[in-house]
């Protein structure tokens, strides 16, 4: 049987590459990490994602696939060692519905805190992003991790989310993701 040939087209910087580097080595998959210059595209890059143009993209054994969370889901269904999602269709069911949760809701409330301007609107932006952050808390439960005591897609999808409440913070001076508001995602 010939080797597999894994590489992932990415940026170092990048949540989303980070997202699909967590899952190849949970799973303890060899790759090639590409860098890739987002401000001149590689040859590589826009044939493989010729649709939207940006990373990251997998290529396994030649054949590319786009978008982190379709990336994650071709990895799981790939490799079956060290799952990332349940096998009971329900809880898989759960973990797609809240890393979609995380991915479109947490992530884009959490964007608009950035790029709202200051006072009333930032203000606004900050609540509906606690609030959210809020329910996402209330499904860990006393759980070590979203899925209970293993890394699963929720976890994945979410570690990415926090890096960016840290910048956030940083760069706007507000404080959504503290131990006293949210003791168990800050855990």
């Amino acid at each position: 049987m010939a080797e597999e040939v894994v590489k992932l087209l990415g940026i170092w910087a990048s949540p989303f590459s980070c997202r699909v580097e967590i899952a190849l080595k949970l799973k303890g998959i060899k790759y090639e990490f590409i860098e890739e210059d987002l401000a001149n595209k590689s040859p590589l890059l826009l044939e493989s994602n010729p649709v939207h143009k940006k990373i990251p993209v997998l290529l396994h054994n030649g054949k590319p696939i786009a978008e982190s969370i379709v990336i994650l889901e071709y990895i799981e269904q790939t490799w079956k060692v060290n799952p990332i999602l349940p096998e009971d269709p329900y809880e898989r069911a759960m973990a797609r519905f809240w890393a979609k949760f995380v991915y479109e809701q947490c992530l884009l409330a959490l964007r608009k805190v950035h790029h709202a301007g200051k006072g009333k609107e930032q203000e606004q932006a900050k609540e509906e992003a606690i609030d959210l952050l809020k329910t996402l808390e209330g499904q860990l439960k006393d759980k070590r991790f979203f899925g209970g005591d293993t890394i699963g897609l929720v976890d994945i999808v979410a570690i990415v989310t926090w890096y960016w409440v840290q910048v956030i913070q940083e760069a706007t001076g507000l404080e959504l993701l503290t131990e006293e508001r949210f003791p168990e995602l800050f855990r």
